[in-house]
């Protein structure tokens, strides 16, 4: 079936009828001497800056600079704290609690169901294939008319690799709903970004982040790219000041290090494929699964017992062999040279010792 997307029908009545909050910040965007609209304190901050006011509610600054590097209108921008916040957006958007599903493609990432559950939406999940690519009949066959929204995650979290392409547009051409594309570690992978197709696709949202590449993950800082309607929504819903001064400012400053972020991607990447090279050489390592992403998929004759050991010498994975698909894996972030010299160090001690 061909897509016939309809914002206005698949938004939930209580957010198409919403009156959002309108704050002292919204109401006045000028310049002036003298603010005795918000009943901040006055006096000031104990603190060096301007935090006794209430930041930018749509962060106008942040997005003319994001927009500069996305490519992409600040209108199209949506800054959450985390990404998790617009997923949890999407929900309230687009799902009504206890009527609309969503369907998930496992393994991923485990916040698209623990938001659903929060928000009392349904989960239908269509596995990946043996490959970790998309089972297309399979999400055919699970859509049905409470269907309101599509999570995939490329590079994908846990397994590290890209979906196809054009499988992803298969769907985004022939789905009703919401297509949502995380892209957090997109920022390591040869493939380009799905932002250059939402003028293209108008259900189409993709997801962002500061925490990787650029190395921001204390800030909280989440990014949403979607046309302009749906920004609108995702502005209506937010709480007023969702985004504090402090992480604005320092984003602002981050943004300025686009050639420093570009080199710690290349590092990252020639220190990724010394450590899949590593880890094939091992006997105990069954496969090295394909990354795009900032850390590998390793399946393992015991990883049980290599995450215990490798802890003991204080270095901690994460043992990802319960996860569907992922029987027997652990997934290691990449580090610095120094970090994935003591790692290599300790699994030749593993190896040894067996």
């Amino acid at each position: 079936m061909a897509n016939s997307f309809d914002l206005t029908n698949l938004l939930r009545d209580n957010i198409r009828n919403l009156i959002p909050y309108s704050s002292a910040r919204d109401e006045f965007k000028g310049e002036a001497s003298v603010l005795l609209d918000a009943n901040e304190n006055a006096y000031g901050s104990p603190l060096d800056g301007n935090y006794n006011r209430y930041p930018d509610p749509l962060q106008r600054q942040l997005k003319v600079k994001l927009s500069h590097i996305k490519g992409v209108p600040p209108r199209n921008i949506f800054l959450g704290n985390g990404s998790d916040e617009a997923i949890d957006v999407l929900y309230r958007a687009f799902c009504r609690p206890g009527v609309d599903n969503v369907i998930l493609v496992p393994p991923t990432y485990g916040m698209y169901e623990v938001s659903a559950h929060i928000n009392d939406v349904t989960t239908k999940k269509v596995s990946l294939t043996a490959d970790f690519q998309l089972d297309l009949e399979g999400i055919a066959e699970a859509i049905d008319t409470n269907t309101r929204m599509i999570f995939l995650c490329s590079p994908n979290n846990p397994t590290g690799n890209s979906l196809h392409r054009e499988d992803v547009e298969t769907v985004l051409a022939n789905f009703n709903g919401v297509v949502v594309i995380d892209e957090a570690y997109i920022n390591y992978s040869r493939h380009k970004t799905f932002i250059q197709e939402l003028t293209e696709y108008s259900n189409l949202v993709v997801l962002q982040t500061l925490s990787k590449a650029w190395g921001l993950a204390g800030l909280r800082l989440g990014m949403a790219f979607a046309s302009e309607e749906i920004i609108e929504v995702f502005n209506k819903i937010k709480p007023p000041y969702n985004i504090n001064q402090a992480t604005q400012e320092l984003a602002l400053k981050a943004l300025d290090n686009v050639d420093r972020v570009n080199g710690w991607i290349r590092e990252t990447v020639a220190e990724r494929d010394k450590l899949i090279a590593k880890l094939d050489s091992m006997a105990f390592v069954q496969r090295v699964y394909p990354s795009d992403a900032n850390f590998v998929l390793a399946k393992t004759t015991g990883p049980r017992e290599i995450y215990t050991y490798l802890v003991n010498k204080s270095i901690i994975v994460r043992d990802r062999s319960k996860v569907e698909l992922c029987e027997g894996c652990l997934r290691i972030t990449v580090g610095t040279p120094e970090e994935n010299s003591v790692l290599m160090a300790a699994l030749d001690e593993y190896a040894q010792g067996r």
